[in-house]
């Protein structure tokens, strides 16, 4: 079961990615969906362990970094190594080799909260589990809960 919500997770972020990109820039290549899948599907393990307490202030820089580390693959793979020339930030401001850049991190980091939100969604909608208000904040242990617990 667990592998046909992984499945269905990296399908839904190639696929939503793939759409957004064909928003943004009018076009889009295979490899994306690769790279989208892959990065929901981080997305997708990030909320549904409840990692960083389940907070999405803390959730969301992560994905966000992990996003970016899955570009900077991608682009060596797909941009360098192979010379597909699928994009290149080597125009934008604070950018790696062109292949990833601050202001797309940002991006990245803005995107990150509707889809861990729509990771959710997709658990409640496709596998029936129980559906888990988002919380923004962090909430911290009081100094006799956490003895308590570690005893």
């Amino acid at each position: 079961m667990k592998f046909l919500k992984w499945m269905a997770a990296f399908c839904f972020g190639g696929l939503c990615y793939g759409a957004l990109e064909i928003l943004w820039r009018s076009e889009t290549h295979i490899s994306m969906f690769f790279a989208g899948g892959l990065c929901f599907l981080a997305i997708y393990l990030t909320d549904e362990s409840g990692l960083f307490g389940g907070s999405m202030l803390l959730q969301a820089p992560f994905c966000a970094m992990v996003i970016t580390a899955v570009e900077l693959a991608f682009g060596e793979v797909v941009n360098r190594a192979m010379g597909l020339g699928v994009w290149d930030y080597s125009e934008l401001p604070l950018n790696f080799m062109g292949q990833i850049c601050l202001p797309f991190s940002a991006i990245w980091l803005a995107l990150s909260f509707p889809a861990l939100l729509a990771a959710r969604v997709l658990r409640t909608a496709m596998f029936g589990e129980k559906f888990v208000r988002p919380r923004l904040g962090v909430k911290f242990k009081r100094h006799e809960e956490a003895k308590r617990e570690s005893i």
